[in-house]
């Protein structure tokens, strides 16, 4: 078995880095209660940033629990999106989900958010075959 941890490194640390990712977010997945906004950035790992509003979640308690629930569904995907900046924000009516349906969730979403990364680097990719074959 691995060893998942939530490094440091794997963390959106300060308001630069979120405001990065909220101006440049080119991937968005999301469900009623949770949203996912990512883009590239220039680290071979993923990193992650919580935003937990207390207007939508409005119990201390509740906020901790989403967000132990969220960074421990993102150690275990972390390998999935490499190369991201992640940020998860939080919706109105998160705070009623049970923990089982969080996991579900952010499953879904972590996969969501893989395939599309995917699609957009083949995108890049084929378009920088198609400019250097049309450059010669």
């Amino acid at each position: 078995m691995t060893l998942a941890a939530f490094a440091r490194t794997s963390r959106l640390l300060n308001a630069k880095d979120f405001k990065q990712v909220f101006d440049t977010a080119r991937l968005k997945v999301s469900t009623p209660e949770l949203l996912f906004l990512a883009c590239p950035n220039q680290t071979p790992h993923a990193r992650l940033g919580l935003v937990i509003a207390k207007k939508h979640v409005k119990l201390a308690v509740q906020r901790n629990r989403i967000k132990r629930i969220i960074r421990d569904s993102f150690r275990h995907h972390q390998h999935d999106v490499s190369g991201l900046d992640i940020v998860v924000l939080a919706r109105k009516g998160l705070g009623t989900l049970d923990n089982p349906q969080i996991h579900r969730d952010c499953q879904q979403l972590w996969e969501q958010l893989q395939r599309r990364a995917e699609k957009q680097q083949r995108k890049a990719e084929r378009q920088a075959r198609e400019g250097a074959s049309s450059c010669e």
